[in-house]
């Protein structure tokens, strides 16, 4: 098995096709086909579905399975190959929901780069891939909304927000409290943010009733809170989107605070993780309605 077998392999997943992902790596079509039934060979089963007529590629069970392991393997024949840098700045290896990562960490990471003393590696991962990469070590440590159990990974409580409701329309006066029976569930742009909030959710508005907009991540919400939109969103979240001239108000009734959580597996990026945990807890100081925990 070899880095250009597994590349071939991740390059035609994420292309599509063998055509397309021959173009991306510079080679025929038929030298990628080798390097594909080369690493099926070794391993002793399919990767992908061959039919007649077929012109996107399908995954096998098998690959299905297979696919997560060939990105961990590439990503550690990556950093073994990095060893031979050993006096390159420390690197550390960070994972976040969405909603941290868009709304927080721009400014810690300006911070923590500023005196080009580190590198930095960033993924973004629901809470549920990024315990897994902490987990495997491809990750040193993560931001995540959903606590589980895991017993090799520690999860620290971090901060906890309130919830408040984003609209384009102004719906009162500033910091009014908005009855949270009078929001209609067809114009909601609707995000899952924990496990708590969604079963909030449930006890308060119709499930039979589908939001306008449902997304899992936050790159897009700012685009769909138009017209009569509106979204439930943590405090930290509301007031980015005030200084881009949304409303943000409170609520009647509101869901249980969010608390966002870090996970870490070992010491071994000790320095490292401090200083982003100390720009952090400084930052979270700094705001009125985040509250640190840990």
């Amino acid at each position: 098995m070899t880095s250009l077998e597994i590349e071939a392999f991740l390059s035609i997943i994420r292309c599509g096709n063998i055509s397309a992902s021959a173009k991306e790596l510079y080679v025929t079509q038929s030298a990628l086909s080798r390097r594909l039934q080369a690493l099926e060979n070794e391993l002793g089963y399919p990767l992908l579905l061959r039919q007649k007529g077929m012109h996107n590629i399908q995954l096998t069970e098998e690959g299905k399975a297979f696919l997560p392991v060939a990105e961990k393997w590439l990503s550690l024949w990556e950093e073994t190959s990095a060893i031979r840098n050993l006096d390159q700045k420390p690197l550390l290896k960070m994972a976040s929901i969405g909603s941290v990562s868009t709304y927080i960490l721009p400014e810690i990471f300006r911070e923590f780069l500023k005196d080009n003393k580190y590198n930095l590696e960033f993924h973004l991962y629901h809470s549920q891939e990024a315990y897994g990469y902490v987990e495997s070590g491809l990750a040193d440590f993560a931001f995540v909304s959903n606590p589980m159990y895991s017993r090799t990974v520690q999860t620290i409580p971090l901060f906890s927000e309130p919830f408040v409701l984003a609209s384009n329309q102004k719906l009162g006066k500033k910091d009014a409290e908005i009855k949270t029976e009078s929001l209609e569930a067809k114009n909601e742009v609707r995000l899952p943010w924990n496990q708590e909030y969604d079963a909030w959710h449930r006890q308060w508005f119709d499930e039979s009733i589908y939001p306008n907009v449902f997304l899992d991540q936050m790159s897009l919400m700012e685009e769909f809170l138009t017209k009569e939109n509106w979204a439930i969103v943590p405090w930290s979240v509301g007031e980015k989107l005030e200084e881009k001239g949304f409303h943000i108000y409170h609520l009647s009734d509101v869901p249980t605070d969010r608390v966002i959580y870090y996970l870490i597996k070992n010491d071994e990026k000790k320095e490292l993780v401090d200083c982003v945990l100390q720009l952090l807890r400084k930052h979270i100081a700094s705001k009125k309605n985040m509250k640190i925990l840990g």
